[in-house]
């Protein structure tokens, strides 16, 4: 994880209720304002599909448009496969989940999606943030939490 994502890991888990539930409405885009270019909200209807509520404009970098208001399988490209996987993965353990996705030419695509639940108590909202970093030599490469380590956040 970067530490812009420890960072939002952690404030999503200081607004989590007593069965686990980090709730929309909760959330004070203030408090994670540096790191706006790089959210995105993605919701979900009754009948699966997504779209894209809210998307930073660094996540043009990475999807190569612009992704507020279109649905998921129109935006998503090359690694379109392992971010709904993310965003599934999210809302079915209910727990943060994230990589790391190798773009090459030095470049790592750092994933980290945190499942919403909108007044109903349903989780049908993922928050997420995506950032391209550098990768470091292989003896000190970024930390990338699996799934399960972000899970005990």
């Amino acid at each position: 994880m970067t530490e812009s994502q420890r960072k939002l890991v952690d404030y999503w888990c200081s607004l989590c209720d007593s069965e686990g539930l980090a709730h929309r409405e909760s959330l004070d885009p203030g408090r994670f304002r540096a790191m706006l270019a790089s959210i995105s909200i993605v919701e979900f209807d009754r009948s699966g599909e997504g779209r894209f509520r809210i998307a930073g404009s660094r996540l043009r970098d990475i999807f190569g448009m612009e992704a507020r208001g279109r649905r998921i399988d129109d935006v998503l490209g090359e690694h379109g496969e392992a971010y709904s996987l993310g965003l599934s993965a999210a809302l079915d353990r209910g727990t943060p989940v994230g990589g790391v996705i190798d773009q090459g030419n030095g470049r790592l695509h750092a994933w980290l999606r945190l499942p919403l639940a909108g007044p109903d108590g349903q989780l049908t909202q993922v928050l997420c943030h995506d950032e391209l970093v550098r990768a470091r030599p292989k003896r000190g490469r970024p930390d990338s939490a699996g799934p399960e380590d972000l899970a005990a956040a």
